[in-house]
């Protein structure tokens, strides 16, 4: 035998296509990866568990085609949307968290479809803004300042709202919390489990609350095994639309940092493992427009149908980065898998009888996790916070953001904008905006350099 011979690599590239069976398995993988938090958004925020499912599987594939087929990524849903999602809900469709037996809100849902659509429009169009004055002219208009701190500000701001959940039970709130935290401590790095700290949290939590006797089953034995999903169309006749458009596509100004990094991340890996296979890089990363587009198309597709705004998933990069498979023939067939799940009563009923309490537990870890990606954001960008202009910014952005959350009547400023904010404006919007502003107002006047 050759001892030089060289060891064959293994892996799929993004225009690799494996046999059906690798491909099969590989796309449950990815699936698997999504689910806990895909539907924990949906379980959060009252939208329909089968809905969201098959949105998630559908704005996927059409993600990939509007990508070219270039850039591996599958699409979940976005916890950076919950707050202003539940703000939304409770001021404009006010049955939906008034009882917390309330599994799903049409009403409420068809309302946020307006934004989540909004959404996607706004990041297509900044999509093609970057393909056409690049993504340095951009960052000018929205720094890391800027985006990091309103990213801090939507985790923080969430925190009344774990607590409230938690407060159901206490005891299974911080089991959950316990189990979430040393799963996704101690099993990083070990495979498929090291992605699942949330499932396995959230299994530790739902056997908790049976021990306590806290879980209704009878959701899940009224629910039939094949079940249409509950589409709703958004309702754009609503005179409270607009707010939602204006209210929820802001979000995007804090996901549209977390999607490029993901693109710089997966590109990283794509080309290392195309070095090895001695082939060419694909060089993803010079395609953030293009990813960007992709992204709004998914909002889109997830707003029509009635699912939770979107992002690409973190997660699933990982475990691509972990079985070295990045073939988008594998990612569409998960949204194939997903969209089928979708039809599954059982396991969105399954989903619903997971108590309050449980579901609190997760989120006060993942709410937190979401504002301390900010503080990751300001500190991987190497922003100056000795800069009296950042100071300025990040410090009104989470005063305005967090305080005007937890200290104004509603979360609201007392800011009427006809037509649009009637009630006035929800204090992340008004933070976002503010920051935005003051930041342009130096980019105009620029400070003189000591």
């Amino acid at each position: 035998m050759n001892a030089t011979k060289e060891q064959k690599v293994l892996g799929y590239l993004p225009d690799d296509t494996p046999p059906w069976g690798a491909m099969l398995s590989l796309g449950f993988q990815q699936v698997l990866t999504m689910f806990p938090a895909t539907v924990l958004v949906a379980a959060l925020t009252k939208f329909d568990v089968g809905v969201t499912l098959l949105a998630s599987g559908i704005g996927t594939i059409v993600a990939l085609l509007v990508s070219r087929r270039k850039i591996p990524m599958y699409y979940g849903s976005s916890f950076s949307y919950i707050a202003v999602v539940i703000t939304a809900m409770s001021l404009y469709a006010n049955d939906c968290f008034s009882d917390p037996t309330t599994f799903y809100c049409p009403e409420g849902v068809r309302l946020v479809q307006v934004g989540i659509i909004g959404t996607g429009v706004l990041e297509i169009l900044f999509g093609l803004l970057i393909m056409k004055i690049g993504k340095d002219a951009l960052d000018r208009v929205l720094p890391p300042i800027v985006t990091g701190s309103i990213a801090l500000v939507i985790g923080v701001a969430l925190a009344g709202a774990a607590l409230g959940m938690a407060g159901a039970h206490w005891g299974v709130a911080f089991i959950t919390l316990i189990a979430t935290i040393l799963f996704s401590v101690y099993l990083r790095g070990k495979g498929l489990l090291g992605m699942l700290p949330i499932l396995l949290g959230a299994v530790v939590g739902y056997a908790a609350a049976a021990a306590f006797g806290i879980i209704d089953y009878s959701v899940i034995g009224a629910a039939s095994w094949l079940a249409v999903p509950k589409i709703t169309f958004p309702d754009f006749a609503n005179p409270n639309a607009w707010a939602m458009v204006v209210s929820i596509s802001l979000i995007a100004i804090a996901t549209i940092p977390e999607s490029t990094a993901h693109l710089y991340q997966m590109s990283l890996y794509i080309d290392n493992l195309a070095a090895e296979l001695k082939r060419k890089p694909f060089g993803i990363k010079n395609l953030i427009g293009l990813n960007l587009v992709a992204d709004g198309s998914d909002d889109i597709i997830v707003g029509f149908l009635g699912g939770c705004a979107g992002t690409n998933y973190g997660e699933n990069n990982s475990l691509m980065a972990i079985t070295r498979n990045y073939s988008v023939p594998v990612l569409m067939a998960a949204g194939v898998i997903a969209i089928l799940l979708g039809f599954v009563g059982k396991l969105a009923a399954l989903v619903n009888s997971v108590p309050v309490a449980v579901t609190g537990g997760l989120a006060i870890y993942l709410f937190g996790v979401i504002g301390m990606q900010g503080v990751a954001l300001i500190q991987s960008e190497k922003v100056d916070l000795f800069d009296p202009k950042n100071l300025a910014i990040g410090s009104v952005i989470l005063v305005l953001g967090i305080g005007g959350n937890l200290a104004l009547p509603d979360g609201l400023f007392p800011f009427v904008v006809p037509g649009v904010f009637p009630v006035g404006i929800p204090a992340i919007v008004f933070a976002a905006i503010v920051g935005i502003l003051l930041n342009v107002v130096f980019v105009i006047f620029q400070p003189k350099a000591e």
